[in-house]
């Protein structure tokens, strides 16, 4: 009975051995593949560069680089501007595995980033506020981030409002003294866009302070949009609501340069804690 047993053993071991051995050369092989994919990325051999790629992952499918490279190497395949089919369907393939590395490590900021680039240059607005917001919301992330996805959400809103309002814009000179109004746009549907933008930019706004209350950013914007809003007042003849909005507006600016100075002291800190270069 001893006997059988170990025959069985042995097998079982040399198996566990050349498992293991093949495991360890599979790696191996898959570190040349990305050595020489990296290589091939340098010569801007970018197909090559992603065979290569893939190749590595399928050899070891732990491997945590492979992936990020399959990604880059795509990403560099797309043309930046060029409309055509073929073209929106690379940047599509790269935005997909992106979207597999977040899918394991969802704080990879190259990730995200360029799949928020991948979307804009593609003119995918929709898509683009929509995973914009996916980060604003994702507890997952550091708040300092999600208040960063909110801040780029509010700048657009701020920057939808400002190309509606700024051609409206009438500047008089009496007395060497230049005054600045604006009056309501022709179409009513350009100004209801405005306020729309105005209203979604403030919330957004506030939802970034509250997650990072120190952000100079989300500030400055906050100050930007209230200055939006005031037009819009000022357009409607609401003086009121106008004078109270600009009393927000004050506010939101002082805070900003607060924030700005505060920043600024802190870098001369570090620059004069900073032991001098030879």
């Amino acid at each position: 009975m001893k006997l059988s047993q170990t025959r069985i053993a042995i097998p079982m071991a040399v198996l566990v051995v050349a498992t293991s051995g093949c495991s360890v050369i599979n790696r191996i092989r898959a570190k040349n593949e990305l050595n020489e994919a990296a290589r091939a990325y340098r010569e801007s051999h970018f197909d090559e560069a992603e065979q290569r790629s893939r190749r590595a992952l399928e050899l070891d499918p732990d491997n945590k680089t492979a992936p990020i490279f399959i990604a880059r190497t795509i990403h560099a395949q797309y043309r930046p501007g060029v409309s055509s089919p073929e073209n929106v369907a690379k940047a599509n393939e790269a935005i997909e595995a992106y979207k597999r590395i977040l899918e394991k490590d969802p704080q990879n900021d190259e990730a995200y980033k360029a799949i928020a680039f991948l979307y804009e240059r593609t003119k995918a607005e929709d898509k683009l506020r929509q995973w914009i917001l996916e980060r604003a919301n994702n507890e997952q992330i550091d708040k300092e981030k999600r208040a960063e996805a909110y801040v780029v959400l509010a700048s657009k809103d701020w920057n939808c409002s400002f190309q509606i309002t700024e051609p409206t814009k009438i500047t008089t000179v009496e007395n060497n003294k230049a005054t600045v109004s604006y009056k309501k746009p022709k179409d009513q549907k350009d100004f209801d866009t405005a306020q729309m933008c105005v209203q979604r930019g403030l919330e957004e706004v506030e939802n970034a302070i509250r997650l990072d209350p120190n952000s100079e950013s989300a500030w400055s914007y906050k100050t930007n949009l209230l200055i939006e809003a005031v037009k819009l007042a000022e357009m409607e003849g609401k003086a009121d609501k106008k004078a109270e909005l600009d009393k927000q507006r004050e506010i939101a600016q002082k805070r900003t340069e607060a924030l700005s100075q505060q920043k600024k002291k802190e870098e001369e800190a570090k620059q004069q804690a900073s032991p001098p270069t030879s």
